[in-house]
């Protein structure tokens, strides 16, 4: 063989394992969004709604979405009808081969966990293989419930005294009056929701990430209990384990960075939960979007995928003050020109 063919021939080699290494670490990302209140009054385009609610920061960094109507129940059609289908297809066509990482925003949460409880199950039951679910990104996760469906479907059902304070909270939420349908609502009550699948026996590790704002002038925060962005309360994103009223996801820093010990922190959490970065500025829409909100902190700064492979935020402290009043602050490095959706995505191998 010729010194030119021998050339080609390991050119050849190198580029056909370097392609499978690089495929390797190309992880698939998967929305599954949220509540949407208006699909209660006015059904819609399921599809379409479900693009438009990403098209902030996400839509076009993805690689698939789990689409899901607000009308119905999980356990009922949005498992039947919508999150199956979808997880054939990506069986059938070895979507998650490479591995898949669900990005999930509030009541996505809740639904990726029921999916991660089933799909084996389900997948396996019809001759196919389950997916690699390597890791799911829970922003603002609404699996612990939240409060606001408490009273919202207690005024529908009527045993909610309604008030003005009640209204405004709710009309702020939903964006304006209650319909007959409550679909979701009854599944994102606090006690319902944290009924959901909350044992999954799969170890796919479910990274938490908070806001601590709220984009309704503070008018349904007396209803959660602990922090909240405005949706749902600490005790939810943060992944916690029971419902209080917690003040941060760490013990170790407060919301805002300060390093400090917190007595109000969650101090247990469900199955594989890790909370990561917390924003004191970003409330629970404000957290999918491209623009920068606040300083961002972080829970833990590091953390393994199912895969093996880290996500991984740098980080500094901050000093301020002098003498006896010094405070020390620990940020994510860019998290002042950088959203919090921006530091995620940028964190994820590849």
């Amino acid at each position: 063989m010729n010194i030119i063919k021998r050339i080609t021939v390991v050119a050849g080699i190198c580029l056909t394992f370097c392609s499978a290494a690089s495929y390797s670490k190309e992880y698939k990302i998967v929305l599954i969004h949220g509540f949407q209140p208006q699909q209660l009054i006015v059904d819609g385009d399921v599809t379409a709604s479900g693009q438009n609610y990403w098209q902030g920061y996400w839509n076009n960094l993805s690689d698939a979405r789990i689409d899901w109507p607000s009308y119905e129940r999980i356990e009922g059609k949005i498992a039947t009808d919508y999150v199956w289908p979808k997880l054939k297809s990506f069986s059938e066509s070895n979507f998650c081969t490479p591995g898949c990482i669900f990005v999930t925003h509030s009541t996505g949460d809740l639904v990726a966990r029921y999916i991660i409880d089933n799909q084996e199950t389900w997948l396996e039951n019809a001759g196919l293989a389950p997916l690699n679910i390597v890791a799911t990104f829970d922003i603002a996760g609404a699996g612990g419930g939240s409060e606001l469906a408490d009273v919202a479907v207690s005024v529908a059902e009527g045993t909610e005294t309604w008030s003005f304070v009640i209204e405004a909270a709710l009309e702020a939420w939903l964006g304006g009056d209650l319909g007959d349908e409550m679909g979701v609502l009854n599944d994102l009550k606090v006690n319902n929701a944290r009924q959901l699948a909350p044992l999954p026996d799969a170890r796919i590790p479910r990274l938490r990430f908070v806001g601590d704002a709220s984009e309704y002038l503070g008018v349904t925060s007396p209803f959660i209990q602990g922090n909240d962005d405005g949706v749902v309360g600490t005790h939810s994103s943060c992944g916690a384990n029971r419902q209080a009223r917690y003040g941060s996801c760490s013990t170790g820093i407060a919301l805002n960075g300060k390093i400090a010990q917190q007595g109000n922190a969650v101090n247990g959490f469900m199955p594989y939960h890790y909370p990561m970065l917390m924003g004191k500025a970003y409330s629970h829409g404000s957290l999918l979007e491209p623009q920068q909100q606040g300083k961002v902190t972080a829970a833990s700064n590091q953390k393994n995928l199912l895969s093996g492979e880290s996500i991984y935020f740098d980080t500094y402290t901050k000093t301020t003050g002098w003498w006896l009043w010094k405070s020390n602050y620990l940020y994510v490095e860019n998290s002042n020109d950088d959203s919090m959706s921006t530091l995620i995505y940028d964190a994820i191998p590849n």
